[in-house]
């Protein structure tokens, strides 16, 4: 007898309650018992620790409705709105080692992080079973700050970039395999002008046609959850057609938001080394003037407690002008990295966000995610149409199809975008 099935035997799991422990399917289990497939260490491990718990194997309940996969997780933001709803994580890939040291820090998991997508969707067989695909795949090529800096440096951008612009067609890939019944694609608002619209119909093309999911955008606005104006585009695909409508959807009014001061520390809690030196404070002083006296709209913006901040971005470490804090009496300061998770709604109601990095990753790392109370109402808006895609299925996740892979634009043509 194989370790494996000695191991699965002590534990008195049943071949569906390992697969949901071990966030494999069931036809890897089957794999592993035959011999076919080599058992991963890590489930090795995994399946010990069960037998010297004691642990009961996680209960099938309306409690974990579905189960999803988080792409490009970040740190995390997409995860927390759709485990608001009762979802279950089975898997998370992101590259970036310091994301991944703060979501580990902030999900107890019963699955290692996977890091660069191009390994999975190399071989989507690696990611499990899931019924919800989640990603927020990279923002950089599309965003409007983005495509400045690059065409500053004669360098491709979109779906041209080497590096960063063909990540979405490795989601693609892993939709295409595992036919997931649901997913929800996050990403900046300048993603439906970027080159004229040809990257957005590209993707919609892809998503709709090619993988033949009944598909819905809308933009949103943050600022009626946190006082931060930060507008973000959302994709809903479903498999089958729903009656979820994404147009109607009311969101509710930004003018009943809350203000600056609802995020903000006492200021006697605050360390001084986050008000601005008298040189950096000058230099921005100045590049504001030397910018209005020729009619741009360029430089720092100073806010009060009653205020909605402008977009937190992934710079923001740089020298937070963006977002600068008035101090009567001195000079303005950043936002520390407790009220960056305040203003992204991290650290919220009592949900409390560890932060052990340095000041600079948290600012990148908060610049890059996505407003959490954004994702919670769109997740409780699909919710239902998530559970009757599941009830009608007849089961938790699909089998993979094994379809044609998705077609890559030739990155040595821009006609091929057209």
């Amino acid at each position: 007898m194989s370790e494996f099935n000695d191991l699965l035997r002590q534990s008195g799991l049943t071949r569906e309650e390992a697969a949901e422990e071990l966030g494999v399917s069931a036809r890897t289990i089957r794999r592993y018992e035959s011999g076919e497939t080599q058992a991963r260490p890590r489930d090795l491990r995994v399946l010990k620790g069960l037998i010297a718990a004691g642990a009961r194997p996680i209960a099938r309940s309306a409690a974990v409705p579905f189960r999803f996969v988080d792409l490009f997780a970040g740190i995390g933001g997409l995860r927390l709105g759709f485990e608001s709803i009762g979802g279950r994580c089975v898997f998370t890939s992101e590259w970036d080692e310091a994301a991944r040291t703060t979501y580990s820090l902030n999900f107890r998991d019963n699955h290692e992080l996977g890091g660069d997508i191009r390994e999975y969707s190399e071989d989507p067989s690696k990611v499990p079973e899931h019924d919800v695909l989640l990603a927020g795949f990279p923002c950089q090529p599309f965003s409007i700050a983005g495509v400045s800096k690059k065409n500053s440096l004669n360098r491709p951008h979109g779906f041209l970039c080497d590096t960063q612009g063909t990540l979405f067609f490795d989601a693609a890939q892993i939709i295409a395999y595992w036919r997931p019944k649901a997913f929800v694609l996050e990403n900046v608002k300048n993603l439906e002008s970027h080159d004229g619209g040809t990257t957005f119909r590209t993707i919609i093309n892809v998503l709709r046609n090619e993988l033949g999911y009944h598909v819905q955008h809308r933009v949103i606005s943050s600022d009626p959850w946190v006082p931060q104006k930060r507008e973000r585009i959302f994709i809903v695909g479903f498999r089958e057609p729903t009656e979820f409508d994404f147009d109607r959807l009311e969101v509710p009014s930004a003018a009943r938001g809350p203000k600056l001061k609802d995020i903000l520390q006492p200021h006697d809690e605050v360390d001084p080394k986050y008000t601005l030196t008298p040189r950096l404070w000058q230099y921005l002083q100045d590049y504001r003037a030397k910018h209005q006296a020729k009619g741009n709209g360029f430089g720092y913006s100073l806010f009060g407690p009653n205020d909605v901040a402008r977009t937190l971005s992934a710079r923001y470490y740089k020298d937070g002008s963006e977002v600068l804090i008035e101090q009567p009496g001195s000079r303005p300061r950043r936002l520390t990295p407790l009220e960056c998770a305040r203003l992204m709604g991290f650290d919220r109601g009592d949900r409390r966000w560890r932060i052990e990095v340095s000041d600079t990753q948290a600012y990148r790392q908060f610049g890059n995610a996505v407003v959490v109370p954004v994702v919670e109402f769109i997740a409780k808006a699909i919710e239902p149409h998530i559970r009757t895609a599941i009830e009608t299925a007849g089961q938790m996740a699909s089998e993979p199809h094994l379809v044609p892979t998705v077609t890559r634009p030739d990155r040595s043509s821009a006609a091929a975008y057209a």
